[in-house]
């Protein structure tokens, strides 16, 4: 009997769900806070010294540092920052949708040490000697010109230091006005150059003592640069000096359009999904869809509470998010698909392949995890942002396919109007055995009986090849590294008008820098060109205002010092490290330490591949790549897993295995029984994939083209390769070691 009421229970939490997500989802996305790679800013790192020799950089002075540089934000009204402190004397700061980012660069990296001296350059009176806060924009009353006001502690120690310097003769009697005086500085030679250029604010002659709190601080400024001149004051100067070792400046347009560009090939990839998953698996895939799209609003929800600042790779992270959970949902309907092929009920097929399939999607969640948690660890800026992404979407996708998907199929099974309808559920009534056949029969891959374990020698044959390829591509051509790993500077921008390679490293030349490697998008209206160059931070301005007049749009410019890009060479490799000691630990827990082993070196085998394509294609390099190949790790060990896992599963069904045959037979059909879930989950991923690659922001092209061919290779060596190698190592001596799966015992009470 039809029980209805689960029914009209399963639309009424649909629409329900469906209506909460419209009306909401807008405003929580309008609020999400956007990386500065989506909306324009920049981001520099900045190396803190002390100001005098002998004085050292502890954590309170970069703290009060950190203090002073927020309070200088503040006064651009800038409203989206994020000033970290990296120990041991570092502090990164990001501006997102800054509007004057000139402005902005040097307001944060002015010490502001005001200081009065004679001609002589012998200080007076510095910073200290000014009232807190008391820095004004104002006007002279008489030229209406803008100047600073300021107001000093001591009125009368200022009237001693104008009184002996109106002693002298002009112009000797002036009082230099500095900000950020060096050694090395020299009034004298400062005052032969024109106006604009000197390093000194001002130098008023004095021929009267002035014994009064106020000074009028007069210099050639604008309105807007005497109210900077105030607030940096105001702000007061930094305790430290400050050395740029990494900067990233994004022009608003060109973030905007990434932003644009990403989020169209998230829809169309979210799309494509949906329409694989509710064609291939009918009612279950249509359910499925339903936890996708509740899951995608249920990360931009937490991404808004908890103010995660979502970055082009975080993009990504988040459709790789979808890719989890789909192939949860995939795991748990084939098992389902499995158990209604045996002859069972349909409430029986749920709620095993609903048990059997736990297991799997548990294991496959928690390796991703330990991926994405050595990637925060170890990961700067975005790719932190990248890896925050992807273990929220990890627990997301964990929550809506275990709970929200089994809770809504719950409610269709138990209403038993599918009772004898196995097509909803995608499974043939011609494939359904009856429940009393206990005849053994061949594990096919739609009706094709195919021995993947017979030809191993073959697979490992191919794959040694790939490897000794592999080795001398990446002696001969080595890699081509991005300036994350080796230092220099990267311009990305766009043009109205299709350009060629000629013509942007003619107009680097122009600007007076030498290209060492430029890549144009298929239209030719993108370019990235790689300088061998730091670019200082005046030369940075000058490039971006140069571009700009030429082009139209703010280019994007990145540039790293050499100490940096040894850190994060040396961070991406203990990054690979610990995430593959993290994932032997837990396969080892979970299987055996063979098991482990062998899934290590699968996935070693796929992210070696990865170099080696990068080597022979020339592709750059850069730090996303190493994010794209932990990923490609989290997807190869939860491929595997899944595998060793149905493995697992037959050997204790069988219970004794004696003969390397046996276990070569329960290895195929393993493999042949997760081949569907195998193909459809890395199909799903690919497609994604492809898709950002496609319509994507060029940024994270080569973040793309790396998860496409780890992909691919990484399901390769899931079946080929991992499993193969266990049959080899743990068939060896099985006859004398024969595999024996004893199942616990049940304690049994007296009978009535």
């Amino acid at each position: 009997m039809v029980k209805r009421g689960r029914i009209v229970a399963f639309f009424l939490i649909v629409l329900l769900l469906l209506g909460a997500m419209g009306t909401t989802v807008k405003g929580i996305a309008n609020d999400l806070n956007l990386g500065l790679d989506l909306q324009g800013g920049f981001e520099v790192l900045y190396e803190v010294s002390p100001l005098e020799e002998g004085d050292k950089v502890d954590t309170a002075t970069l703290n009060a540092t950190a203090q002073a540089l927020n309070e200088r934000v503040d006064s651009l009204g800038v409203s989206e920052t994020s000033i970290d402190i990296e120990q041991p004397n570092r502090i990164r700061v990001q501006l997102a949708g800054v509007k004057d980012q000139d402005q902005a660069r040097e307001m944060l990296s002015t010490t502001a040490n005001l200081s009065f001296r004679d001609t002589e350059n012998k200080e007076y009176l510095n910073g200290t000697d000014i009232q807190a806060g008391s820095a004004k924009q104002a006007f002279d009353p008489q030229t209406n010109q803008p100047l600073v006001t300021v107001e000093m502690k001591d009125a009368s120690k200022f009237g001693e230091v104008t009184s002996e310097l109106s002693q002298r003769a002009y112009p000797e009697n002036r009082l230099v006005i500095w900000l950020d005086y060096e050694d090395g500085d020299s009034y004298e030679e400062e005052a032969q150059k024109p106006e604009d250029e000197q390093k000194f604010i001002s130098a008023p002659a004095v021929s009267q003592t002035i014994n009064s709190k106020s000074v009028q601080i007069e210099g050639n400024f604008t309105v807007e640069s005497a109210q900077e001149l105030a607030d940096l004051l105001n702000a007061g100067s930094l305790p430290v000096k400050m050395e740029e070792v990494y900067s990233n400046s994004v022009g608003a347009q060109f973030g905007q359009e990434a932003l644009d560009q990403t989020l169209l090939a998230g829809y169309i990839a979210f799309a494509l999904i949906l329409l694989f998953m509710i064609v291939y698996y009918r009612l279950p895939g249509l359910i499925a869809s339903i936890t996708l799209a509740v899951f995608a609003y249920l990360n931009i929800l937490v991404f808004d509470k908890l103010g995660v600042v979502l970055t082009l790779p975080g993009i990504a992270a988040l459709i790789l998010g979808v890719g989890m959970a789909v192939d949860a949902n995939i795991i748990t309907y084939e098992r389902i698909k499995d158990e209604l092929k045996t002859g069972k009920s349909l409430k029986a097929a749920y709620k095993a392949g609903n048990k059997n399939s736990l297991a799997t999607i548990t294991d496959a969640n928690v390796t991703t995890m330990i991926a994405g948690i050595v990637l925060f660890i170890f990961g700067t800026s975005s790719i932190k942002g990248f890896a925050t992404t992807l273990i929220i979407s990890i627990l997301l996708s964990f929550i809506t396919a275990v709970y929200g998907s089994r809770a809504l199929l719950s409610l269709m099974v138990k209403s038993r109007a599918f009772d004898k309808k196995p097509g909803w559920f995608g499974v043939s009534k011609k494939n359904i055995r009856k429940l009393n056949d206990k005849e053994e029969r061949d594990v096919t891959f739609y009706g094709l009986k195919l021995n993947l374990v017979k030809h191993r020698k073959a697979y490992f044959a191919f794959s040694i090849a790939l490897t000794i390829a592999g080795i001398i591509c990446l002696s001969v051509f080595k890699l081509n590294l991005g300036i994350d790993f080796t230092s220099g500077s990267r311009v990305e921008f766009d043009s109205n008008q299709a350009l060629t390679t000629e013509q942007v490293e003619q107009k680097m030349d122009d600007f007076g820098f030498e290209s060492r490697e430029t890549q144009l998008s298929a239209d030719g209206k993108h370019a990235s060109v790689r300088l061998e160059d730091t670019l200082t931070k005046n030369e940075e301005n000058e490039l971006k205002s140069s571009i700009q007049d030429e082009y139209g749009d703010a280019p994007s410019i990145s540039t790293v010092s050499p100490v940096i890009g040894k850190e994060l060479a040396k961070n991406a490799l203990y990054a690979v490290i610990f995430a593959s000691i993290g994932i032997v630990l837990y396969a080892t827990i979970r299987f055996e330490f063979k098991f482990a082993v062998t899934a290590i070196l699968a996935l070693l085998h796929d992210a070696f591949f990865i170099l080696a394509i990068f080597s022979i294609t020339r592709l750059e390099f850069d730090i996303t790549i190493i994010a794209a190949i932990l990923t490609i790790i989290g997807y190869s060990i939860n491929d595997t897993i899944v595998t060793f896992d149905r493995i697992k599963e037959n050997i204790r069904i069988k219970r004794k295995v004696k003969t390397f045959d046996e276990l070569a037979k329960i290895v195929n059909d393993s493999l042949l029984q997760t081949l569907v879930r195998s193909v459809n989950t890395v199909l799903t991923v690919i497609v994604a994939a492809i898709i950002l690659w496609i319509f994507g922001a060029a940024s994270i092209a080569n973040f793309s083209i790396a998860l496409v061919i780890g992909l691919a290779a990484g399901t390769y060596s899931s079946l080929f390769i991992a499993s193969q190698l266990w049959l080899v190592w743990r068939g060896r001596n099985i006859e004398r070691n024969p595999i024996i799966h004893e199942e616990k015992k049940k304690v049994e009470g007296p009978q009535v």
